[in-house]
């Protein structure tokens, strides 16, 4: 299940913070407690976190500035089902497009995710201010996926990186898929 970046309700309030009471999202939260793969990207990840299925919260970014473009990523760890293929260690050029990508934490949960490697991505140069340079984490059973940068954006040249064929290939085949996609 992938919970699409775009801006959910407007982000009047807060990020996310209106679509974490659709309907819908009781029956993203069974699929994720059953184990299902469940990955939110850009506004997706706001989401996830307003839904307490992945802690922090998603803020402005540093200097008030929105972001649009490519940035690295370094994959942390391969232990999910979105970076089950990939290299710890890797650098992928993804695609980001926020304002309000700045994730926070307490220092609290900041250690919990690093005692627990569930730090997935982070940016080779931090393009928003999030703690710790995090671009991506997981839950505890590492089925559920935050990150702000766009893999779906970057699985062909002309879209100017296929860095995230890795990312969406490990998705299908967490979901028990194998689409073919192009190395």
């Amino acid at each position: 299940m992938v919970i699409a970046g775009g801006f959910a309700h407007g982000d009047y309030l807060r990020p996310g913070a209106i679509a974490r009471f659709s309907p819908v999202m009781e029956a993203v939260a069974s699929f994720a407690q059953s184990g299902g793969p469940v990955v939110g990207i850009c506004n997706g990840f706001q989401v996830l976190t307003e839904a307490n299925l992945l802690p922090g919260a998603l803020q402005k970014n540093a200097g008030l500035k929105f972001r649009c473009g490519f940035t690295e990523l370094r994959v942390e760890n391969s232990n999910s089902v979105l970076t089950s293929e990939a290299q710890v260690g890797e650098i992928l050029s993804i695609p980001i497009n926020h304002f309000e990508g700045n994730y926070t934490c307490s220092s609290e949960t900041l250690a919990e995710l690093q005692g627990e490697d569930r730090v997935l991505f982070r940016y080779v140069a931090n393009p928003n201010g999030s703690v710790d340079d995090i671009a991506g984490i997981c839950n505890e059973g590492r089925n559920v996926v935050g990150l702000m940068p766009h893999p779906e954006r970057a699985c062909h040249d002309l879209l100017g990186s296929r860095d995230g064929i890795v990312l969406m290939s490990s998705l299908l085949h967490a979901a028990g898929l194998n689409a073919g996609l192009p190395n």
